[in-house]
């Protein structure tokens, strides 16, 4: 005689989002979000298969809370948007370029620490 047992198992699962992360920049909002913003903004052109991307993107999210309401910081995907990579000149990534009134005021090529992204948002502040 085969005596089945039913064992159930339920999970309470709740998701909080502790932290935002950097804003998804396109060419169809670059001009509003970067060249007509009234803050200083902070540029990430990568890619999803760089690897060196993949190191710099949480320091980018992390800027990204850090000076809410002070710098917009946000991402650009270049493979599926490639018209301001073009036009900036971005030929190896990441890149990162910082804005000011529409106009770069500096870049960071390759991956850096923290606190270099960090002086050049607050140079532009």
């Amino acid at each position: 005689m085969l005596v089945g047992i039913e064992i159930l198992i339920t999970f309470d699962l709740t998701i909080t989002k502790t932290k935002e992360m950097a804003l998804e920049i396109t060419d169809a909002t670059f001009e509003d979000v970067v060249l007509k913003s009234d803050k200083p903004v902070l540029v990430d052109f990568w890619a999803a298969w760089c690897g060196p991307c993949r190191m710099v993107g949480p320091i980018v999210d992390e800027l990204s809370n850090e000076y809410d309401g002070k710098a917009v910081v946000g991402k650009v995907d270049v493979d599926a948007n490639q018209q301001f990579a073009a036009k900036y000149g971005v030929r190896n990534i990441p890149t990162v370029l910082i804005f000011k009134d529409g106009q770069v005021v500096d870049k960071q090529v390759g991956v850096a620490p923290k606190n270099v992204y960090s002086s050049k948002i607050e140079a532009a502040l």
